[in-house]
């Protein structure tokens, strides 16, 4: 038993004794099934937060021989499948906490020796382990590997967590070619491949499209693009989340608003576990994004210059989605040629989430949208763009309060202020700019655009989740007038879908004037008849 060849499970251990403990065991049979096989190579990208590093540590107790876990694993989801002992405690594991370590030489001031301290630590280990084999005093990982194959025969596993520090950290050269060096080493030795039962890394980033990609285009991709078998492994699922919010007494669909939003596949849909343990813990819905990720990843690159994302950010921040072309970015830092790479990279970081389907993206919850407001709120080239987000309380106000010429005028600033005057009358950009407007009104209700009720589809309705307050359908019209907005929503029976709020429920006519740009503004409370 070692530090980091056949640890034992008390870093699992350590997560089996927390409160709240989601049980991710059957990630096990997945990998299970690609072990001693041609595609036994497994890499798994995902944001910070999303439980990387918990699933590690079990992967590492299930299969080292530096401990005897089974009474744990009998009693888990993967002690209920067949043959869940295949590979049970029988595997020698070789894990690495690549951050650790690099976090730890920047603090010992000897970086440049990162990756040669990791393999004179592996090498004292394999010694003391295999008192009976002979290794050479600047023999590699791989050798050592290769040594003690050939010697017993017996496989190894490989967990690196974090793997893609150095690449996301932008080392000095020879740093990043020695670990270079030491990832060729591993995975791209063809001699030593019959050795390894299994390779699993993560890390935030997918594999850097060139010199890194060429040292492990072995391995298969699972990433927040396409996660394929392992959606719902890092990350917790919905059904897991409800039932700790039955258990703690927690809300289920206010967990959903502030955390949910990670759409993997048709059934996978993902909370954010960091955030979702933190509410439970302090019996508060909150924004927890911020103590372990910071604004500026956003702003830094919304403020690129490329063509057309201010305007993607306006749509996003107001609910919308945008296309996005994923498969340019090379999955590096300082390769970004256009606004795609900018939201892939994003995606990947969790503070957007990727639609497949129609190859759109979003904002994917209420918790990454506040970061979202921080990123804008001290950028100069979004300050109008923040103005409006300030202002939009008081306009939710005065629509409740049924001040409707205060409505138009606050209308008339939003869409100056954030639409690009080449699609200024663009009845699309005109939307955005009304549901950026209401920004503030997110925090009171869930805004519906285009919903299906009645004999047609209302523009955006606003549907309460506190009480006392009023529900809303907003009519949008251009170039007509605030009475044909308010006639259509009663012609067509819009009010259908909000039967539940008919003691308390407004409708808003808003028309849009091309000539004069101005917007005027209707308020009816409704009546049942």
């Amino acid at each position: 038993m070692g530090l980091y060849l056949n640890p034992n499970a008390d870093a699992f251990q350590i997560g089996l004794n927390s409160e709240i403990y989601v049980d991710k065991s059957l990630v096990l049979a997945e990998l299970n099934k690609l072990a001693c096989t041609q595609g036994n190579f497994v890499c798994i990208s995902r944001p910070r937060r999303f439980g990387k590093s918990m699933v590690g540590n079990l992967i590492s107790a299930y299969y080292s021989k530096g401990c005897d876990t089974r009474s744990i694993f009998s009693q888990m989801k993967i002690g209920q499948t067949p043959d869940y002992d295949k590979y049970l405690n029988k595997l020698n594991v070789i894990k690495l906490d690549l951050n650790g370590w690099y976090q730890n030489a920047k603090v010992e001031n000897n970086v440049e020796f990162l990756i040669g301290g990791l393999n004179n630590e592996l090498l004292k280990e394999f010694r003391r382990q295999f008192t009976d084999i002979q290794f050479d005093d600047n023999s590699s990982i791989s050798r050592c590997i290769k040594n003690v194959y050939s010697e017993t025969g017996e496989k190894f596993v490989i967990i690196i967590d974090e793997y893609d520090v150095l690449v996301r950290e932008q080392v000095p050269e020879q740093l990043f070619n020695d670990y270079l060096s030491f990832l060729n080493g591993l995975f791209k030795d063809t001699t030593l491949r019959p050795a390894l039962a299994l390779a699993y890394i993560t890390g935030i980033m997918p594999i850097v499209r060139d010199k890194v990609q060429s040292k492990l285009n072995e391995f298969s991709e699972y990433t927040m693009l396409d996660a394929g078998q392992f959606a719902s492994y890092i990350g917790f699922t919905k059904e897991e989340v409800r039932e700790l919010c039955g258990k703690y007494g927690m809300s289920f669909d206010e967990m959903e608003r502030w955390y949910d939003g990670y759409d993997l596949s048709d059934e996978v849909s993902l909370l954010n576990p960091k955030s979702v343990v933190s509410s439970i813990e302090r019996k508060k819905m909150a924004n927890y994004w911020s103590t372990t990720g910071s604004f500026e990843a956003i702003s830094d690159y919304i403020r690129l210059n490329f063509d057309g994302i201010r305007d993607d950010v306006v749509s996003m921040l107001a609910g919308g989605s945008v296309e996005v072309e994923v498969s340019s970015f090379t999955n590096t830092l300082n390769s970004f040629k256009g606004k795609d790479d900018v939201f892939t990279y994003l995606i990947h970081l969790g503070y957007l989430v990727y639609n497949d389907k129609d190859m759109t993206c979003r904002i994917p919850n209420e918790e990454v949208r506040q970061e979202w407001v921080k990123a804008v709120k001290f950028d100069d080239d979004y300050k109008q763009i923040f103005a409006i987000i300030n202002a939009s309380k008081r306009l939710l106000d005065d629509t409740i309060n049924g001040n409707a010429e205060a409505v138009a005028r606050a209308l008339d600033a939003a869409h100056v202020q954030v639409t690009n005057p080449l699609t200024y009358n663009d009845e699309h950009c005109f939307q955005s700019a009304i549901c950026l407007a209401y920004f503030y009104a997110n925090t009171r209700y869930t805004l519906v655009k285009e919903l299906p009720t009645g004999k047609g589809y209302a523009d955006l309705v606003l549907v309460p989740y506190l009480p006392n307050i009023p529900a809303m359908v907003i009519e949008l019209k251009h170039n007509k007038s605030t009475e044909s907005a308010l006639q259509q929503i009663k012609e067509r029976n819009y009010h259908e879908a909000l039967n539940h709020y008919y003691d308390n429920l407004l409708f808003v006519g808003i028309n849009y004037d091309e000539m004069t740009k101005e917007h005027t503004c209707k308020i009816e409370r409704f009546v049942k008849e």
